[in-house]
C-alpha cells in the first residue's frame, strides 16, 4: 500500500494530490497564518510581507505545494478581498477628518494628485494605454496607515499633522476607488465619454441609497436585538455582501460596494465589542488568506528575465516615494509643520497595500493588468509596507520627544497623589490566590497609606444561570473567606479595607466594571509564572483586565514583602505617557519605604556623547516635575543589547517596574515589546507592569503575531 501510495505521489503533482484532499490544503494555510507573521515580526518586518513570500514559495511559481485553482481557495480568496475593502472603509475615522477637514483635504488631494500624474506619466512612457495608465495613477494615489498601530501606542494621534495624514486617507482613497471604477467601466463596457454621464450618476445614486437606507436599517436592526452580538455580528457580515452585490448588479465592481458597507457599519456600530469581533474574523482568517494569494501570482524567474520590467517596477517605487515627499512638502509650506512632522506625514502616506492591492487584483482578473505589472504592483506593495513602516518608527518618536521636551506635566496620571481631586484615591484588589494575597494587600496598604487613600479587596463569584445553584453557593463562600482575610491584613498594617463581593458572568468583567462603579484610580493584581493552553488561545483574565478597564493596571509579581523593597528600578524605553506613570508609582511606592528610585536608559555604544547629554538633559526635566524631597536618581548604560544591559543593572535591585502601552493585536494577547516580555521571562526579583487604559481607537486590520499573555493565578 505504501509503495502504491508512493508511485501515485511520483506519479502525480503535489498540488493534485492535496486538491484532492481540500482539508490538507486548509491546514497548511492555517499553520502559515499563525507562524510566518510571529517570525516576520521578531525580525521587525510587517507580517503580511511574510504572507505574501510563503504564497511565493508555495505556489506553482515555487515549490508547488498548493492547489490555488480549487473552488474553495477561490471563494477564500474573494471573501479575503471584499473583508480587505470593508475592514478599509470601517477603519475609516470621519470625526478626524471633520476636525481637519481644510487641511486633510489640501493635503489629501496633494498626495492623491501628484502621485496620480505621475503614475499615469510612467505608465504612458512605458507604452502602456490611456485605460492602463490611469489605472496605475490611481493605484499609486492611494494609501494605507499600516503604521497606525505604532502612532497610536506612542500617543501622537492628536498631533495636527497626524491628524491631517488621516484625514487626508479618506480622500485618496474615495479618489482613487472613484478612478477605478470609471477605468474598469470604460475596459469592460467600452463606454464613450456621454456614456460616462449615466453610469457616474448610477454610482453616486447607489452611494447614496447605501448610506442613507442602510445605516437607518442597521440603527434600527442594532437597537432592536439589544445585547446580541451574536445576531449583530451576522447582521453585519449579510450586510458586506448584499451591498457588494447589489452593486454588482448595476455595474459597480464588488471591492467598491464592500468599502462602502464599511462606512456605514462604522457609523452604526461605532467603537465596541461588535467591531473588534467583525475586525477580528477577516484580519485572522480571510485577510491572511487573500496575502498568500498574492504570492500565488507573483512570477519571479519571469519577473527578473525582463529588463524593461525591473526598469518600470524601480521608477514606480521611487517615484511613489518622491511623489508622496513632494505631497508631505507642500503641506509643510501650507499650514507650517516642521521637518519631523513632514517626514511623518511623508512616511505614513507611503505604504500601499489595502485599497491599492485591491484595485490591482480585480484590474488583473478583468484583463485591464497583465500578470507582469500585477507583480510589480505587489513588489510596490512590498517595498512600501516595510521602508514605511520602519521610517514611521523613526519619526513618529522624534514627534513624541518634542512634544515632550519642555513641557510642564500637566496631565498627571491618576496615581499621582498631589495632583488628585477631592475623591479619596481609590485602588481597588482582585483576590483570588491565597498564596499571593498578603503582598497584594501589603503593597496596597503602602500605596494607599501614602496617598491617603482607601482600598477595595474585590473577590469574584462567578456566577450560572441560576442563583441558588450549588457551585454559586460554594464560590461565595470561597470569596468570603478570602475577604475576610485581606480585610484583617490590611487592618493589621494600619488601613481599614473595604472588601466588596460581586456576582458576575467573569472574573475579568466583574473585575472592570467592579472598578468603574467604585471610580478607582488602580487595579493591583497578581499573576504567575505559568501559563496554560487555554490562555494562550483565548487571553487571560489579566489580558482582558488591562484591556477593558479605564484606570491604570499595576500587574505585580511579587517574589518578597513590598515592604521590604529598598531599591527600585525603573528601565526607559521612549518618553511615552505609560513611562511618566511607572516612575511616579515608583516615587510613591520609594516614599512609602523611605528608599531610592534609579530611572534607567540604555542607549547604543557608538551614540555619542552629545546624544548621551542630550538624553541626560530630557530624563532630568521629566522627573524633575515629579515633586518629591528625595527625586529619583537617573543612569544611563552605552550597551549593544537593552534586555542585557536591563537585566544586569537589575541585580542590584528589589524591585523593577516595567511600562507599557496596552494596545491589543488580537483576543489572543496585549501588544507588549520584545524587551519587557524578555524581561518578565528573566528577572529574578519583584516585578510591576504598568499599563495605562488603552486607546480605543481604529484596530489592527491586517495580520500580526500573537505575543505571549501574561499568565494568571
Amino acid at each position: 500500500m505504501t509503495e502504491l501510495m508512493l508511485q501515485v505521489l511520483a506519479v502525480e503533482p503535489t498540488a493534485q494530490v492535496l486538491a484532492k484532499e481540500p482539508i490538507i490544503p486548509f491546514a497548511i494555510l492555517l499553520v502559515v497564518i499563525l507562524v510566518v507573521p510571529i517570525i516576520f515580526e521578531r525580525l521587525r518586518l510587517p507580517g503580511l510581507v511574510g504572507l505574501v513570500l510563503s504564497g511565493v514559495v508555495l505556489g506553482h511559481h515555487g515549490w508547488n505545494l498548493f492547489p490555488i485553482e480549487t473552488p474553495t481557495m477561490s471563494l477564500l480568496t474573494d471573501i479575503g478581498l471584499v473583508y480587505l475593502m470593508f475592514v478599509a472603509g470601517l477603519e475609516f475615522d470621519l470625526e478626524q477628518f471633520r476636525r481637519q477637514k481644510i487641511q486633510a483635504f489640501s493635503f489629501g488631494s496633494l498626495t492623491f494628485g501628484i502621485p496620480f500624474v505621475l503614475g499615469v506619466l510612467l505608465g504612458r512612457s512605458f507604452g502602456y494605454g490611456w485605460n492602463v495608465s490611469v489605472l496605475i495613477g490611481s493605484i499609486v494615489a492611494s494609501h494605507t496607515l499600516l503604521a497606525y498601530p505604532l502612532i497610536n501606542g506612542l500617543r501622537v494621534t492628536n498631533n495636527a499633522a497626524v491628524r491631517t495624514t488621516i484625514g487626508a486617507t479618506v480622500i485618496t482613497n474615495f479618489g482613487a476607488l472613484l478612478v477605478f471604477t470609471l477605468s474598469l467601466a470604460a475596459n469592460t463596457n467600452y463606454l464613450s465619454f456621454w456614456q460616462f454621464i449615466p453610469f457616474l450618476n448610477s454610482l453616486i445614486l447607489y452611494t447614496i441609497f447605501v448610506l442613507i437606507s442602510c445605516n437607518w436599517v442597521g440603527k434600527e436592526f442594532f437597537r432592536r436585538s439589544g445585547d446580541d452580538e451574536g445576531n449583530q455580528l451576522l447582521f453585519v457580515l449579510l450586510s458586506i455582501f448584499l451591498v457588494a452585490f447589489g452593486g454588482q448588479l448595476i455595474g459597480i465592481e464588488k471591492i467598491v460596494g464592500a468599502f462602502l458597507a464599511g462606512l456605514v457599519v462604522n457609523e452604526v456600530v461605532g467603537e465596541g465589542p461588535v467591531k473588534e469581533k467583525i475586525v477580528f474574523v477577516g484580519s485572522i482568517l480571510f485577510i491572511p488568506i487573500f496575502f498568500v494569494h498574492l504570492g500565488f501570482l507573483i512570477d519571479i524567474p519571469t519577473f527578473i528575465d525582463s529588463v524593461n520590467t525591473l526598469q518600470f517596477t524601480f521608477l514606480l517605487v521611487v517615484g511613489l516615494f518622491a511623489s508622496k515627499f513632494l505631497a508631505a512638502l507642500g503641506a509643510k509650506l501650507l499650514y507650517h509643520y516642521n521637518w519631523q512632522e513632514t517626514l511623518t506625514m511623508w512616511s505614513l502616506s507611503l505604504p500601499q497595500v489595502g485599497v491599492a492591492l485591491a484595485i490591482a487584483v480585480v484590474g488583473y482578473e478583468n484583463g485591464l493588468l497583465s500578470s507582469i505589472l500585477l507583480n510589480s504592483i505587489i513588489v510596490l506593495m512590498l517595498v512600501t509596507s516595510t521602508i514605511g513602516s520602519l521610517m514611521t518608527s523613526r519619526f513618529a518618536v522624534g514627534l513624541t520627544t518634542s512634544a515632550i521636551k519642555g513641557q510642564a506635566f500637566t496631565n498627571s496620571p491618576q496615581i499621582d497623589s498631589r495632583k488628585r481631586d477631592s475623591s479619596p484615591f481609590t485602588i481597588v484588589v482582585p483576590v483570588y490566590n491565597p498564596q499571593t494575597q498578603q503582598y497584594l494587600i501589603e503593597m496596597a496598604t503602602l500605596l494607599a497609606r501614602q496617598a491617603n487613600g482607601r482600598i477595595i479587596p474585590l473577590a469574584i463569584a462567578t456566577a450560572a444561570a441560576h442563583m441558588d445553584a450549588p457551585q454559586l453557593n460554594t464560590s461565595l463562600e470561597r470569596s468570603e473567606r478570602l475577604l475576610l482575610k485581606a480585610t484583617s491584613l490590611s487592618r493589621a498594617l494600619g488601613v481599614e479595607a473595604e472588601p466588596l463581593l460581586r456576582i458576575d458572568d467573569a472574573f475579568a468583567q466583574g473585575i472592570s466594571r467592579a472598578a468603574r462603579e467604585q471610580k478607582a484610580n488602580l487595579i493591583l493584581m497578581g499573576w504567575g509564572k505559568r501559563t496554560g493552553l487555554r490562555a494562550r488561545l483565548f487571553g487571560n483574565v489579566i489580558d482582558n483586565v488591562l484591556w477593558a478597564s479605564h484606570c491604570p493596571v499595576a500587574v505585580t509579581r511579587l517574589v518578597e514583602s513590598p515592604r521590604n523593597i529598598q531599591r527600585i528600578l525603573v528601565p526607559v524605553e521612549n518618553f511615552l505617557t505609560p513611562t511618566l506613570q511607572s516612575i511616579q508609582f515608583a516615587q510613591i511606592l520609594a516614599e512609602a519605604n523611605q528608599t531610592q528610585v534609579t530611572v534607567l536608559s540604555v542607549c547604543e555604544r557608538r551614540t555619542s556623547s552629545s546624544k548621551i547629554a542630550s538624553r541626560r538633559s530630557q530624563l532630568s526635566q521629566m522627573v524633575s516635575n515629579i515633586s518629591s524631597a528625595n527625586p529619583p536618581e537617573i543612569q544611563i548604560i552605552a550597551h549593544e543589547n537593552v534586555a542585557q544591559a536591563i537585566l544586569q543593572a537589575a541585580r542590584l535591585y528589589d524591585l523593577v517596574v516595567l511600562p507599557f502601552v496596552r494596545n491589543r493585536t488580537s483576543p489572543g494577547g496585549l501588544a507588549i515589546s520584545d524587551v519587557t516580555t524578555l524581561l518578565v521571562r528573566q528577572l529574578t526579583c519583584s516585578i510591576v507592569m504598568l499599563g495605562e487604559p488603552p486607546q480605543h481607537t481604529q484596530s489592527v486590520t491586517l495580520p500580526v503575531g500573537v505575543p505571549s499573555p501574561i499568565p494568571v493565578t
